[in-house]
């Protein structure tokens, strides 16, 4: 049966089309009626409509009834369907960091819990690809060695960004980018990005390839443009921020071995360079340290609901290890490569800064130290607290210009 809606706007048709007959007929026949002197007689004579006319109106009827009635779930699929793909872009291009939210019971309960929906069949179909993902995962959490899931080598190498394998380099960035945020990459090459304009900085952004060939075409031109990107064989999403890094390190190891320090960051990072570069001269001579904002005696949780679930078969233990958080931290170069091959040998682990800076660092028996300029969470943009830190966390892209003038502003003073 049709809606009401739909009825309503049938029978406002039907009149019209009526009408619009009406004005026609009247219109026709006046020349009949112009030398009568009253009116009426002009309406008989403009509802003698012919039977043709009538069936024509009948017949329009029919066809409009029958496609708004067919119409209506047309037009709900296309807004399933156009909020299920918007959702989907949002999983693949978010969480660029994995700072990891320490939910407790208490809290987990607290959640209310969401009402059963019946899936109709479109759902059911379009759910098939999600289910794909969660069967990787499921994967994961049975306790799989990295090595499994890593495939090394990149489509897009840049080696010359590097030169002479970084010998008498200070510092290597690696900002962790997604293939969609061209936008934050071109924020950072215009602001703090400038500093590696110099000879002894490097900056290079890490993404992986997105299930958008179009996409990756983008990011292929504006590599060809900058030079400046690093593109592994993985596909870009949270659960291979790890594979991510890994991937970084085995650049480092193969084309910028010599470089003294690598920061690992973010393209959501302000990074204070003046600040970060005289923290490296006060610890020039640092060995086998990851330097960063420490984390201790953080529990895993367990819930398989939860995004950052991690199951006992990937790790057993109560208490996770030290770690520094994964927006932004430095590593001495002298522990590339022993961290890049225990990664490997490791159980894999989706929550990046767990597994780099914490298990596979202790393994090695590498140093973790707390560093409070390392704010890695947004705080207010006043210039004490930007010349105070070495960086800021969920910078917007267009707010990396405030925070780079307001820091190269030698007229603003801190208190």
């Amino acid at each position: 049966m049709l809606k009401i809606s739909q009825l309503n706007f049938v029978l406002f048709l039907v009149c019209h089309c009526y009408f619009l007959c009406l004005k026609f007929e009247i219109m026709k026949k006046s020349s009949v009626c112009d030398h009568r002197p009253k009116i009426f007689p002009c309406f008989i004579m403009a509802f003698r409509l012919k039977p043709a006319l009538i069936i024509i109106i009948l017949i329009g009827c029919i066809i409009i009834s029958y496609s708004s009635f067919m119409k209506g779930p047309v037009m709900r699929y296309h807004v399933e369907t156009k909020t299920e793909e918007n959702e989907s872009s949002q999983l693949q291009d978010v969480d660029n960091s994995s700072v990891i939210v320490n939910e407790t019971k208490e809290e987990l309960s607290a959640k209310p819990a969401e009402k059963p929906v019946k899936p109709s069949l479109l759902s059911l179909i379009q759910s098939i690809p999600l289910k794909a993902v969660e069967n990787q995962t499921d994967k994961t959490s049975q306790g799989i060695l990295t090595e499994s899931l890593y495939e090394a080598g990149y489509d897009i190498p840049n080696v010359d960004l590097c030169p002479e394998f970084g010998e008498g380099l200070k510092v290597l960035v690696g900002v962790m980018s997604a293939p969609s945020h061209e936008d934050a990459r071109r924020a950072i090459r215009y602001t703090w990005g400038h500093y590696a304009l110099q000879k002894n900085i490097v900056l290079g952004f890490i993404v992986g390839n997105s299930k958008i060939a179009s996409l990756n075409a983008i990011t292929a031109e504006e590599s060809t443009l900058y030079g400046d990107i690093i593109r592994g064989n993985f596909i870009d999403s949270y659960d291979n921020l790890t594979l991510k890094t890994i991937s970084f390190l085995s650049w480092i190891d193969n084309y910028c071995s010599k470089a003294h320090f690598i920061l690992k960051t973010d393209d959501d990072m302000f990074i204070n360079f003046p600040k970060l570069l005289s923290f490296i001269d006060k610890h020039w001579k640092t060995e086998k340290t990851i330097h960063g904002r420490l984390a201790k005696k953080w529990k895993p949780i367990r819930n398989k609901r939860s995004k950052y679930c991690v199951s006992t078969k990937q790790f057993s233990q109560a208490v996770f290890p030290d770690f520094t958080t994964g927006p932004a931290y430095l590593l001495t170069g002298d522990i590339v490569r022993d961290m890049y091959t225990k990664a490997l040998k490791s159980t894999y682990l989706k929550l990046e800064d767990v597994f780099t800076t914490g298990i596979v660092a202790q393994a090695l028996n590498i140093k973790r130290v707390h560093v409070n300029e390392f704010i890695n969470k947004r705080i207010p943009f006043n210039i004490c607290n930007i010349k105070k830190s070495i960086s800021i966390h969920m910078i917007k892209y267009h707010e990396q210009f405030d925070l780079w003038k307001k820091l190269s502003d030698g007229r603003s003073k801190c208190k």
